[in-house]
């Protein structure tokens, strides 16, 4: 069995006082997550996953690993284990958003409920959940 690491972000702005959270639908599979990807040579995970948000949506972000991480860990169908490690990165105002069309689909803003309602998997919907309570608490 291969360990494949994958790292990304919880991509948020603020907006008017509110919290949107970034998704995208994969190209591929469709369901709808958080920007991400594989950790490539002797990437850390930071770089790994700003390297994977700039591809994946144009933006040019900070990822945070040193408050927040979340590790979302599962068996693959090829007979592999995928680790996704995810961190925490703040948009500031309303850059244009740029999708890599071979990957992603759809992607856009989410306040916290619709966001909650569109992320495809139940342990995504408690890494959002995790993210926003610790976000409100800072």
């Amino acid at each position: 069995m291969t360990l494949e690491i994958s790292t990304g972000a919880v991509v948020y702005r603020k907006n008017k006082g509110k919290i949107e959270y970034l998704l995208e639908q994969s190209a591929t599979s469709h369901f709808w997550g958080f920007p991400k990807g594989h950790v490539e040579g002797n990437e850390t995970d930071q770089e790994a996953a700003e390297r994977e948000i700039r591809e994946e949506t144009g933006l040019n972000v900070h990822v945070d690993t040193n408050d927040f991480r979340e590790v979302d860990e599962y068996p693959l169908a090829n007979g592999n284990q995928k680790r996704t490690i995810i961190y925490l990165a703040e948009v500031q105002g309303n850059p244009k958003l740029i999708k890599q069309d071979v990957e992603i689909s759809h992607l856009d803003w989410f306040n916290y409920e619709d966001a909650r309602t569109t992320l495809t998997y139940e342990t995504l919907k408690l890494i959002l959940k995790k993210a926003n309570n610790y976000l409100i608490g800072k």
